[in-house]
């Protein structure tokens, strides 16, 4: 199944082809831009500046820069962002993600300090933490997290969102040690259809993702569950409905969809621009599964704009 729209004449056309190889990265491939890809940059960035360099300042990572978000300047400029702990290179090689990959930095003890810091002395009141994938950990990071969320408890107004990895190696353990301390929202992306998963999440596994999310949710029934896709990549229109299925009987509350960008020539092409009707269309259906909310649209990222999601 394909999604189409109406052009000029009034003739159905497909913006939902699959036919390419995602694997081929050329040139040739890259689709141009629709008039609904714009990002409009606020008129003065003094706070986005001021943001870059308390980050750099206090050594803290932003998903933000890191991944070359498109909302980067409309947030950095509302003095909100979206930190990044364990460090700036991943134990994986995703082959849509810009966030740089290898072997991982040591572990710095200082972080959740540092972080808390800023948060503190920026008046932040909802805070989002995600985290690069730490395969090289026994807990693949779940400890930075507790001491991060732990250390922000101390400000009993701020909520707090954590972003996390599969925890591929210590999913049990990697709960457990989070549900000690667990967020105000738990976050995991499924990211795509299981079909495009040796494609597009080498290293990741469907069903492992699910149960990371079913696996916290019975440890914290109260705790709100979310998780997001990207659109753009040659899923089908019933693959993704199919998915939000799974997301429900999972237990998901909360659901983002997003349009997948191509950050260069290295990462696997867009396959389809999806209009903004389509999101529409996919909202709908989220909220008559039960979703308590559905952040859809071209431009929305997993952490944008998620103190209004909750709210």
């Amino acid at each position: 199944m394909e999604y189409s729209m109406k052009n000029q004449d009034n003739k159905t056309i497909s913006i939902c082809s699959i036919k390419q190889d995602v694997r081929t990265y050329t040139k040739k491939n890259i689709l141009p831009k629709p008039n609904w890809i714009k990002i409009k940059l606020p008129i003065r960035l003094n706070n986005f500046h001021y943001l870059k360099k308390k980050l750099k300042n206090k050594f803290l990572h932003s998903v933000c820069e890191e991944a070359l978000c498109p909302n980067i300047h409309e947030c950095f400029n509302n003095k909100t962002a979206t930190f990044m702990i364990l460090g700036n290179i991943c134990t994986r090689k995703c082959p849509f993600c810009a966030i740089s990959h290898g072997r991982p930095n040591f572990i710095d003890h200082q972080e959740p300090i540092n972080l808390s810091k800023t948060v503190f002395h920026m008046n932040i009141n909802y805070v989002v933490i995600t985290s690069v994938a730490r395969d090289d950990l026994k807990d693949g990071g779940a400890i930075q997290f507790y001491h991060c969320i732990k250390l922000l408890r101390v400000k009993k107004y701020i909520k707090i969102e954590i972003l996390v990895p599969d925890f591929r190696n210590s999913l049990k353990y990697s709960v457990h040690i989070i549900s000690k301390n667990p967020p105000d929202v738990f976050n995991h992306n499924i990211e795509n259809v299981p079909r495009l998963y040796k494609n597009i999440r080498p290293g990741a596994n469907y069903s492992k993702s699910l149960k990371l999310l079913n696996y916290f949710k019975q440890l914290n029934p109260n705790v709100l569950t979310k998780s997001g896709l990207m659109l753009g990549l040659g899923e089908t229109k019933r693959e993704i409905i199919q998915v939000f299925r799974d997301l429900r009987s999972n237990g998901v509350d909360m659901l983002t969809l997003g349009q997948y960008l191509q950050p260069s020539i290295h990462h696997v092409p867009v396959q389809q621009y999806v209009h903004p009707e389509q999101f529409q269309y996919f909202k709908n259906e989220a909220l008559s599964m039960g979703f308590k909310h559905a952040f859809c649209g071209p431009l929305v990222r997993s952490s944008y704009h998620a103190n209004l999601q909750i709210k």
